[in-house]
């Protein structure tokens, strides 16, 4: 478990940098580079990547990396798996919820995660084998284990050609639990499971940089997490996540094997 608690360090720090300067531009006019019909992509994603690296590359120079705004290959070498900014367009909106996401992969699985919320300074982190934390107190998933307690996230595409059945299941899920919420934050939903804060998490199209910290987090905090990839470098696919003690996958209407 410890072996990569100096890792762990330098994500907290590179994240907690970065969320500062992300704060520092809040609310503030923004550079686009792209206007997409459901997506936007500032500069200050790029901006807020290469600060990141910058930062874990100061102890780790010759690790790999994998983000939403880039990639760099090194053979043999870990891989960093990092988010700039988990909520562009909240961010764009003015919209408090976002976060920074940073993740390390070895040999194919991953080893930590770390997730900060700049806007309520909030530090998400674990360890493989190790205990789930939230400004190092430990996080542990709720109990609730009937569908109409339970308040959960369901996502549905709207440019992926999934929008029809994602609207579908959020209507079928939302008849059977206490309340729908939409974040817009993947990483964000996912650590508000591990609190305790939400309960389950569905959604049909995500990319691997939206969930790889925060998923483990989730499971170390006692949580399930299923995904199905739809790509065959499993970069991109489909989430089922839940604290572990609803009947999701049978209320969703979807195949899960534990």
């Amino acid at each position: 478990m410890s072996d990569f608690a100096p890792q762990l360090h330098a994500a907290m720090r590179a994240a907690r940098r970065a969320g500062e300067f992300l704060r520092a531009h809040f609310r503030t006019p923004l550079p686009v580079d792209e206007m997409l019909a459901h997506d936007i992509k500032l500069r200050l994603d790029k901006e807020t990547q290469q600060l990141i690296e910058h930062e874990l590359r100061r102890d780790y120079p010759n690790y790999a990396v994998l983000g939403e705004e880039g990639r760099r290959v090194a053979e043999n070498q870990p891989e960093w798996i990092i988010d700039p900014i988990d909520g562009t367009v909240n961010y764009f909106y003015g919209i408090p919820l976002f976060c920074v996401s940073i993740a390390l992969r070895v040999q194919g699985k991953v080893v930590l995660g770390c997730v900060y919320d700049p806007m309520q300074d909030e530090c998400f982190c674990a360890l493989a084998g190790g205990l789930a934390t939230c400004n190092g107190r430990e996080i542990r998933v709720s109990p609730r284990s009937q569908m109409r307690d339970a308040v959960v996230f369901v996502g549905h595409g709207t440019h992926d050609g999934s929008g029809a059945a994602g609207i579908e299941r959020f209507a079928h899920i939302s008849a059977q639990v206490r309340k729908i919420r939409i974040l817009g934050t993947a990483a964000l939903t996912l650590c508000y499971i591990a609190a305790g804060r939400f309960d389950a998490y569905i959604e049909n199209r995500i990319n691997l940089w939206d969930f790889a910290a925060a998923a483990l987090i989730l499971e170390r905090a006692g949580g399930q997490f299923l995904f199905t990839p739809t790509d065959a470098q499993a970069e991109k696919g489909s989430v089922l996540a839940w604290n572990g003690a609803l009947p999701l996958p049978q209320a969703a209407n979807l195949p899960f094997e534990p």
